[in-house]
């Protein structure tokens, strides 16, 4: 009889060991996960990511959160996101991509460059003199097409008249309404610089044309040549577009300062960083690629070490999916 109790007793004393050591474990184990789950979120918090998922550039915005503001994301942009087309003649002076729009936007690019001329009461896609073989309608059905496809993602889009009007009834604005009137709720034409939530799915008006209402950022007194503040009501942009190059050191010289001073910036002003350009060849005429050809390395380079931080917009001159990448990391 007391050996039986005896076993009852050791048997009871190693099931309640058991089930401490049990739980014990099973409470550590708890608390790691909860602690790791904590810090994970506070790293995606502090790092404005919304998720630790692995990065898509046709979705790359999916990885960030709602309340960050626009003017605080590194974004890759093209300038004259239309041109590719070069003059008949001399090769290099109006062709400034590769890729078509659609292509941009696959590879991570969220800013267009787009230049307008007004002609027919329409818009064709210009760069100067040379009709780029695209029309208005063809830049947004890319637009509508790649957002429908990812509503995470938003697209800054600058519109420009270019060149010269032609056999017009109406205003290059009421133009410009016109094609919004057609699909609204794909457009954000307010003032201020919105969080990218706001905007998630829309394409944000950055405005370069003179309107009688307001309509998107506006950034219409444009300074030639320069590099330049535009100070609007709540709203304040800094521009670097020193296109026409003299030194290749020199563009890169305004190019890096204005980098640092984005990275730098504590009062929400929206850095747009054109690291385009032409230079001068013989007889004057431009020679875009002289210019692209120095300058896209060193942006490689750049955010090759720098790889964290707001860096601003960067509309670029034949862009490329790997440099598009490296710009768009900076925010992870």
């Amino acid at each position: 009889m007391f050996k039986q109790s005896m076993k009852r007793m050791t048997a009871i004393t190693l099931g309640v060991v058991t089930a401490s050591i049990f739980f014990s474990c099973s409470n550590d184990s708890l608390i790691e996960r909860d602690s790791n789950e904590n810090n994970l979120a506070s790293f995606a918090k502090n790092n404005n990511r919304a998720s630790l998922a692995p990065i898509e550039m046709n979705s790359w915005m999916s990885g960030l959160q709602d309340n960050i503001s626009l003017s605080k994301i590194s974004i890759p942009g093209t300038h004259d996101s239309g041109a590719r087309v070069d003059t008949p003649v001399v090769s290099g002076t109006a062709k400034t991509q590769n890729l078509s729009i659609a292509e941009q936007l696959n590879a991570g690019v969220r800013f267009l460059d787009i230049r307008c001329r007004h002609i027919d009461n329409s818009f064709a896609i210009h760069h100067g003199a040379i009709y780029q073989n695209l029309n208005f309608d063809d830049v947004l059905n890319a637009c509508y097409t790649f957002l429908n496809s990812h509503p995470s993602e938003t697209i800054i889009m600058s519109v420009k008249e270019e060149y010269d009007a032609s056999n017009t009834t109406r205003s290059f604005e009421q133009t410009f309404d016109s094609y919004v009137q057609k699909n609204p709720s794909k457009w954000d034409l307010g003032s201020n610089i919105p969080t990218l939530g706001a905007v998630r799915g829309k394409i944000k008006l950055l405005r370069r044309f003179s309107a009688g209402t307001t309509k998107g950022i506006n950034a219409s007194p444009w300074a030639d040549n320069t590099t330049f503040d535009i100070n609007n009501s709540g709203v304040q942009l800094k521009v670097q577009d020193y296109y026409k190059v003299t030194n290749n050191d020199d563009k890169w010289n305004g190019i890096s300062s204005l980098l640092n001073e984005a990275k730098n910036d504590t009062n929400g002003k929206l850095f747009v960083n054109f690291t385009s350009g032409y230079k001068p060849g013989i007889f004057g005429i431009p020679s875009i690629p002289t210019v692209s050809n120095a300058i896209n390395p060193k942006l490689k380079t750049f955010f090759q070490t720098n790889t964290q931080g707001s860096f601003g917009v960067m509309p670029i001159d034949f862009v490329n999916a790997e440099l598009s990448e490296l710009i768009v990391k900076t925010n992870f």
